[in-house]
């Protein structure tokens, strides 16, 4: 890991995003909560909220940090679900791979639940849209 000891403890934030595409007719059994497995979006909204308190433990070297919130929102567009994960804590380290991890558990929590409906599901476009705190500040990305 690296030594984040000699940075100072600040807030941080990270906004990170991912998109699930898939026909109009599976989003729209998604949107009404009709797809066979449930509640789809409230099941990937818990899964991604569970995966960001466990990435130092899924991914090697991240540093295992005291999240103070993590949320995840999702919402279903024509042809696809968009889910956008915050994560906020105070620290030496950023909590973007937290962040990250919740967009991308809860992408694939929404590609397992619906997989069965259709199989031309794909999981795209996992992105980091924005981080603060630390010495570096703000950064957010400009599409």
């Amino acid at each position: 890991m690296v030594d984040v000891g000699s940075k100072d403890v600040t807030e941080r934030l990270a906004v990170a995003r991912a998109v699930v595409r898939m026909s109009a007719a599976t989003a729209s059994l998604v949107a009404a909560g009709d797809a066979p497995k449930g509640d789809v979006l409230g099941v990937a909204r818990v899964a991604g909220i569970m995966a960001a308190k466990r990435t130092a433990e899924l991914i090697p070297l991240c540093h295992p940090l005291p999240l103070s919130f993590v949320d995840v929102d999702a919402v279903v567009e024509d042809d696809r679900v968009v889910l956008t994960a915050e994560a906020r804590t105070s620290g030496q380290t950023g909590v973007e791979m937290e962040a990250m991890t919740a967009a991308s558990v809860a992408a694939l929590t929404v590609y397992d639940m619906v997989k069965g409906v259709e199989r031309g599901v794909s999981v795209e476009a996992v992105e980091l849209l924005e981080k603060s705190g630390g010495k570096s500040g703000s950064w957010r990305r400009s599409d």
